[in-house]
């Protein structure tokens, strides 16, 4: 009789469960807000990287960051079934439970606030409480509620190279900390508004106001558009002048933000479906690139 060796790791973990547990943490999301604090974490440091500091710092921040993407997604999953582009996240999809999904992004929360707090340091778990609390309890319901959602969002979703700093630095008092917060704010707006543009079919069937419903010709989307990244070249600008990056980021951080500007006139002059996908997929790439610049501005 020959015995069954066939130990695989499906037969002890329900692997499928795992993946959804997975995907309830945005995972693009999360290695965004991860990626965007160790920028604020190693400019805050200099020439003197505290790399077990900073392995404490990631570990608290991904597990913050991951638990209040996933509370996001049980704060809205009824609304995530009525859109095509979410009703198959995990809630929605019955792949989890309502219930499993809240005690399991509330016990991430907590144990990432705890960690950072206790393992890092105080403000820089105060900043990561922040992040949270604006996010799921201002951020989260006014998208039911007014068009002005896309700027409180962009708070929170700017405080993550904040947080960085802080876990390196101890404190908020930084030029050059504000400056890497202006630069994920004002991305953030035309990001958020080209997704909103080519899925605001979508967001009105589930009833979020984002700013389309309100601006059919796409007057006050232009406006805010271009400005934001117009505001971005002398933001980009000011830190190589205050003397944190070299000509190596500059050069790549204003070609970044010109392309990036370039999609957005596109979008200004046509207004159509196909220029916002584009501007969105251009902004997609923009903020990786202005971080990559600063790590090998780094390196080198």
């Amino acid at each position: 009789m020959k015995l069954s060796t066939d130990f695989t790791l499906s037969k002890f973990i329900d692997t499928e469960k795992l993946a959804a547990y997975y995907e309830l943490t945005k995972p693009g999301i999360t290695f965004s807000v991860l990626a965007s604090m160790l920028v604020g974490f190693l400019l805050a440091s200099g020439n003197n990287i505290d790399y077990v500091l900073m392995l404490h710092a990631a570990i608290g921040t991904y597990l913050i960051a991951a638990g209040t993407s996933a509370h996001n997604q049980f704060l809205e999953w009824r609304l995530d079934g009525k859109m095509k582009r979410t009703q198959k996240r995990p809630v929605p999809s019955n792949k989890i439970t309502p219930l499993q999904s809240s005690a399991f992004s509330l016990s991430f929360i907590i144990l990432g606030l705890v960690y950072l707090l206790f393992v890092v340091n105080f403000v820089a778990g105060l900043v990561s409480l922040a992040t949270t609390l604006l996010y799921l309890g201002a951020y989260t319901p006014m998208k039911r509620v007014s068009v002005a959602n896309v700027f409180i969002g962009a708070i929170p979703g700017a405080l993550p190279p904040v947080g960085g700093w802080a876990a390196a630095a101890g404190h908020l008092g930084s030029l050059d900390m504000w400056l890497l917060f202006g630069i994920v704010f004002f991305w953030q707006i035309p990001h958020v508004m080209a997704i909103a543009w080519v899925c605001k079919d979508d967001y009105s069937n589930a009833g979020f106001v984002m700013l389309p419903k309100n601006d059919e010709n796409g007057t006050k989307a232009v406006a805010l558009i271009l400005g934001c990244l117009i505001v971005l070249l002398p933001i980009c600008w000011g830190l190589f002048a205050s003397g944190m990056s070299s000509w190596i980021y500059l050069s790549g951080a204003l070609l970044s933000t010109l392309v990036f500007l370039f999609y957005g006139v596109h979008f200004a002059l046509s207004r159509s479906k196909e220029s916002a996908k584009q501007l969105m997929f251009a902004s997609f790439g923009y903020l990786p690139l202005i971080w990559i610049f600063i790590f090998i501005d780094i390196l080198f």
